[in-house]
């Protein structure tokens, strides 16, 4: 472990910058070893420092805005973030201070900026942890934040900000009871049915992991498989599979999966998911498109903007700028076609996206039901256990946002429905 701090806090800046300038997610910066350099420890903290900035990114940017006449290089923004983050987290101020002084100083396109790192940062620290908790949750990038307004309201929006503000809970999704789980691990069944930890620490260390009890999904993201009902002996397709939480949910529940996604990599990890569980499916590297073949049930969780998970992935509106969305939007309509076609007659298509954007989900469904006049939507599906009327959308579908449940840590966005063949 990095006794003096500077590692981490480096690796933290690095990965602020790899997000902010070159439009990486974490994710795939993390999967590919950025950080593999580092100590467990400090690997740990270098995440969680870059996570929060992430998350606390416009908040920090006001908190400075006072102590800076210009905006200054992006590489000197990020120290100054992260040292705005720790400061007001309440890290001591001398050491916080002399490290990103010293990363800027490192780098000879910044170093004539270390005077002014250090003159602001101590004025930050003069001005302390109270003047930020007195403001407002951190705004999302503009580029995202107008449609969403657009589309939910300034209101609304606020709420979810100030969801995204906090650090997440981790959901849980037992393999068996899920009062024995929460019992085990100090947690809460949610009405959904899914278990809750509110401070979970390492997730690999935790009673149950070991011997396949349980997996890691979000709440929202295990509605999806609820809606099919009984799967008992039925054959169901997962298009679109990785990471893998509802392939293990349906064979959990019976069915015989087929689990198809392009990533080989992500489809080995599904593999290793399943033996860590005890669970059986066909485990496929294809390409949605190329599937061919019918089943009882599909479920299509399509590729999105993935807005709906920015309070557990607050990197993603810095990493992108929407200028892709409009072709996804494209490929989900297509999507469905497909998958409807691998649908038996009398067969049901779950689709889902871990969207905010109403182009990703509400309008999705309205356009496949005028292309597919024989298709009904099964309302009935959203009868479930802790689901509330007031998520149910006008066409028939699910609606969730991160600001539902909030008081108890909110949820990931989603939007969700089944669709119904002719027999």
């Amino acid at each position: 472990m990095d006794q003096t701090g500077i590692a981490p806090r480096r690796a933290a800046h690095h990965l602020l910058q790899q997000v902010i300038e070159e439009g990486r997610l974490l994710s795939e910066l993390l999967g590919g070893g950025a950080l593999d350099h580092l100590a467990p420890e400090d690997r740990a903290r270098a995440q969680r420092l870059a996570t929060d900035a992430l998350r606390m990114l416009d908040r920090s940017d006001r908190m400075l805005k006072p102590f800076l006449t210009k905006e200054p290089p992006v590489y000197v923004q990020n120290a100054l973030r992260l040292g705005t983050l720790e400061i007001v987290q309440g890290a001591a101020a001398y050491g916080v201070v002399n490290a990103y002084v010293e990363i800027v100083g490192r780098n000879h396109h910044t170093a004539r900026l270390k005077g002014l790192v250090n003159a602001v940062l101590r004025k930050v620290a003069d001005k302390g942890p109270d003047a930020w908790a007195k403001m407002p949750a951190p705004l999302m990038p503009g580029w995202l934040r107008q449609p969403l307004v657009a589309a939910w309201g300034r209101k609304d929006i606020e709420a979810i900000e100030a969801v995204q503000a906090t650090t997440p809970p981790l959901d849980i999704t037992p393999k068996g009871d899920a009062q024995a789980v929460a019992d085990a691990l100090g947690g809460t069944v949610l009405p959904t049915g899914s278990v809750r930890l509110m401070d979970a620490g390492q997730v690999t260390q935790l009673p149950g992991y070991d011997a396949g009890d349980w997996w890691v999904q979000d709440a929202a993201a295990a509605l999806p498989v609820q809606l099919l009902g009984d799967v008992s002996g039925l054959s169901v397709l997962d298009l679109c599979a990785a990471p893998g939480g509802k392939t293990m949910q349906l064979a959990a529940r019976g069915a015989t999966v087929t689990a198809v996604d392009a990533s080989a990599s992500r489809m080995t990890r599904v593999g290793q998911n399943m033996t860590r569980v005890g669970l059986n499916a066909d485990v496929q590297v294809a390409d949605a498109f190329d599937v061919t073949g019918q089943w009882d049930a599909v479920l299509l969780d399509a590729p999105c903007s993935a807005t709906g998970t920015m309070r557990r992935h607050p990197d993603l509106p810095y990493a992108k700028d929407g200028s892709e969305f409009g072709a996804l939007i494209d490929q989900q309509g297509a999507m469905i076609d497909h998958a409807l076609s691998l649908v038996k007659p009398g067969g049901r298509l779950v689709f889902c996206t871990c969207s905010l954007l109403p182009d990703e989900g509400e309008v999705q469904i309205e356009e496949a039901l005028e292309r597919h006049p024989d298709l009904t939507i099964d309302r009935a599906a959203l009868d479930q256990p802790g689901i509330d009327p007031a998520w149910i959308t006008e066409e028939g579908g699910l609606r969730l946002r991160p600001d539902f449940w909030a008081e108890i840590g909110g949820m990931d966005g989603f939007y969700m429905a089944v669709l119904t063949k002719p027999a």
